[in-house]
């Protein structure tokens, strides 16, 4: 059996976890049922994403984009799903819909009992990331940047240490929970998936009430089809829909270095200050956390379900 892994060309540490994540909870998957895929981390419950000629085990995934898979067939084996939301998408039992296997990631020895050495973290969505200067955004507002397209364990590890997270990888905001770490959504583009979002939040009590910040280069606005300075984006490729006025700032929204410095860096920074104002209101609102209760009854149901797994397959 095999982990089913959305690879990406620019990383991202969420669709990674399903890398070591399975070693861990189902130790010696790998060695058996080869015409088994196994479905887990990630919005993936897709049937374009997903291989028709394998059978699919699905333990905690979730829907969010396309068309909702018909798992009524022989190939299907749904054990458990992200949340609530999804399982209805997919005409399960409520029951169904427990959590996302990445909170499963705290009980593994090596994350335990981490010292604090971040005051507060920002973990920014892999495309802000990519086309964005946050870097640059975070060091006025008094944050720590943590890049999501960085190698995962090392991205767990940075939000395990930190005593607070400033989240819009959704990922971020479920390892940060996880681990009891408050955290803050927010978001960069008003046509987010608020879906997948409250999926997940739904299935531990949380809240998702995310506070926008505005994108922080053009590129980062041609990218999502927002707004920059006014002047309103269609997706990549587009031109702007408004007339000329912001190709004066032309090659200088540009994706970011990790810093930077000179008048070019300056000007850059002059341009994200909306962002670095509303990336500060939002790191001064009142975090989240789940109850540690509903969390806790959740990874037990999810325990329960990796007994099943554990006596029907291995």
């Amino acid at each position: 059996m095999q982990p089913y892994h959305w690879e990406s060309h620019h990383g991202n540490f969420g669709d990674d976890l399903n890398l070591w994540l399975w070693d861990f909870l189902l130790p010696g998957f790998r060695d058996v049922h080869p015409d088994t895929v196994l479905v887990g981390v990630g919005t993936v419950l897709n049937p374009v994403l997903l291989p028709a000629d394998r059978k699919k085990l699905v333990i905690g995934s979730g829907y969010g984009y396309g068309e909702a898979p018909n798992i009524t067939t022989p190939d299907w084996d749904v054990r458990c799903v992200r949340g609530p939301l999804t399982a209805a998408k997919l005409g399960l039992p409520p029951e169904k819909g427990i959590t996302d296997p990445a909170v499963m990631i705290a009980d593994m020895p090596e994350f335990k009992n981490l010292p604090k050495i971040h005051k507060k973290t920002f973990i920014p969505h892999w495309e802000s990331a990519e086309f964005g200067m946050w870097p640059a955004v975070c060091e006025p507002v008094g944050l720590t940047y943590l890049d999501p397209r960085g190698e995962a364990k090392a991205v767990i590890r940075h939000i395990a240490q930190s005593e607070m997270i400033v989240a819009e990888s959704m990922h971020g905001a479920i390892l940060a929970d996880a681990f009891r770490v408050p955290w803050i959504a927010v978001t960069t583009s008003r046509a987010i998936n608020n879906f997948k979002w409250s999926d997940w939040a739904n299935s531990v009590s949380a809240r998702y009430e995310p506070r926008y910040v505005p994108v922080s280069t053009r590129a980062e606005a041609v990218r999502k089809g927002a707004r920059f300075w006014g002047l309103r984006f269609d997706k990549e490729g587009d031109k702007p829909a408004a007339a000329a006025p912001a190709q004066t700032h032309d090659g200088v929204m540009t994706r970011s270095a990790p810093s930077q410095t000179g008048l070019r860096g300056m000007a850059k920074q002059a341009l994200a200050a909306p962002s670095i104002l509303a990336l500060w209101q939002a790191s001064r609102t009142e975090p989240h956390l789940s109850p540690d209760g509903a969390l806790e009854t959740k990874k037990q149901m999810f325990r329960d379900v990796i007994d099943g797994v554990r006596r029907d397959y291995l």
